[in-house]
């Protein structure tokens, strides 16, 4: 009998990159010290060249000839869930859903599997991390009905797939995929190794037999999926559950989905029962708003195909040291930079001895440059001291020269805001050779740079 030939090599855990030797800065990535040593037994018999023949028996044939049958998706009872996904969950799928700690990652899978629980058969809930009391009590606090749920506590991913196929379920949940591991890798639960060949499983297993699987994944400080970055490139669909966790909303956001859009956004708020669907986010943002306040514009920004309003706000104040500040949250901090530089070259606003504050209110974070000029109008009500009119809202993208550039989907924004009560609405000049028509009931002020749309919204 031939002896298992031991093989040790070093991994980096943050992007997967092998090396025979130690060194201090991964090649692939460049982080430091995050290369691991990851011990592999390698047993006789499962080289490559079995696989290869094996799959060499599976014949070519041409495009033209391949049914386009549509897939028959699961939907999700959970609507903002359902809308990330493309439309529920595709059989065989892996979906990965990751988060800081504390988020509301477990809460929210465990509302899945009791929301799908007798629409799909058997959910099975395996959980790495708490035990099936424990389990039991948050599904008793948050008044979810388990008659089809099954709880497995259990690390070893060889007696998950032994449960998993005796239960045969419409779902499988494992929570987390950094606490389970195989046997034939003597490295740590957690490793690239472990957490690479979890993966590998569960996707064999759940592809012939047709059914969906949530993985739960540990987000590092630096806001990535703990462990090697191929977890991401494995899986069909990654979401990300943002927010902080001392608010109450969380947005779920598709980063990845091979069966659907990644631009669609769900909306959630934490509360005692657990995550509740937010069906009009932007009400919701927008109820404790203080239309009187200076430095306070609200932004029409589109999520996908839904357009969601809220509230930028700016403050400005003479900095206490030679170098000004500028710190954003909810937005990107380069872009705020760059629209000060505007302000102060094309407008001809001080701000070099001015500290500047930029924050989108309820957690929401955005990256389209259709809130440009909000962000540019709020900074300046700021800094005039004076507010804008509580019924405006500002669309557009501005340039390096101080024009403003027109943004997509135009008429769907301007529906939105009229729905919600807003009379006036400040937006580039271009829109208008564009042929948009504004609704019924809504100024529309077009102008052709920020300076004057700052004219504009604070009543200049």
């Amino acid at each position: 009998m031939a002896k298992a030939k031991v093989t040790t090599t070093f991994v980096c855990q943050q992007c997967g990159t092998t090396s025979p030797a130690y060194l201090g800065r991964c090649p692939g990535c460049g982080t430091w010290n995050s290369m691991v040593e990851t011990i592999e037994d390698r047993r006789p018999g499962t080289a490559g060249p079995t696989r290869i023949r094996e799959r060499a028996s599976g014949r070519a044939q041409p495009l033209a000839e391949v049914g386009s049958a549509a897939v028959d998706r699961v939907p999700v009872p959970i609507q903002e869930l359902d809308r990330v996904l493309g439309g529920g969950l595709v059989p065989g799928s892996l979906v990965l859903v990751g988060g800081d700690p504390g988020i509301g990652k477990s809460t929210l899978v465990l509302q899945t599997a009791a929301a799908l629980s007798g629409r799909v058969g058997e959910v099975l809930y395996v959980s790495a991390e708490e035990s099936a009391q424990q389990i039991k009590l948050r599904a008793d606090r948050l008044g979810l009905a388990h008659d089809d749920l099954w709880v497995l506590s259990e690390t070893n991913l060889s007696e998950v797939l032994e449960a998993a196929e005796a239960r045969r379920p419409g779902l499988l949940i494992v929570d987390s995929i950094q606490t389970v591991y195989v046997d034939e890798i003597t490295s740590a639960a957690g490793s690239v190794s472990q957490v690479r060949e979890c993966t590998a499983r569960l996707m064999q297993w759940a592809k012939p037999r047709n059914v969906p699987v949530l993985i739960v994944g540990h987000v590092t400080k630096e806001g990535t999926i703990a462990g090697p970055r191929v977890l991401e490139h494995m899986v069909d669909a990654v979401l990300y559950l943002e927010g902080d966790r001392y608010q109450q909303y969380r947005i779920l956001r598709g980063v990845k989905n091979r069966f659907g859009s990644t631009d669609e956004v769900g909306v959630f708020e934490m509360a005692d029962a657990g995550l509740r669907e937010v069906r009009n986010p932007s009400e919701a943002f927008l109820e404790e708003r203080h239309g009187a306040a200076t430095g306070s514009t609200v932004a029409v920004t589109m999520e996908g195909t839904r357009p969601i309003l809220v509230e930028v706000q700016a403050l400005t104040t003479a900095t206490a040291f030679g170098l000004p500040r500028r710190s954003a949250n909810g937005l990107d901090s380069s872009r705020l930079q760059l629209l000060v530089a505007v302000l102060q070259k094309r407008v001809g606003l001080g701000l070099g001895g001015q500290d500047i504050y930029a924050n989108v209110v309820g957690g929401l974070r955005i990256a389209e440059p259709a809130a440009d000029l909000a962000v540019a109008i709020a900074v300046a009500s700021s800094f005039k001291d004076r507010p804008v009119d509580p019924r405006t809202v500002a669309v557009g993208e501005v340039g390096l020269s101080g024009e403003l550039r027109s943004v997509n989907q135009l008429d769907r924004r301007l529906n939105e805001a009229m729905r919600l009560g807003f009379t006036r609405v400040v937006v580039p000049s271009a829109a208008g050779r564009r042929g948009v028509a504004p609704p019924n009931g809504i100024e529309v002020a077009r102008v052709g740079t920020v300076g004057e749309a700052i004219e504009a919204a604070l009543g200049e």
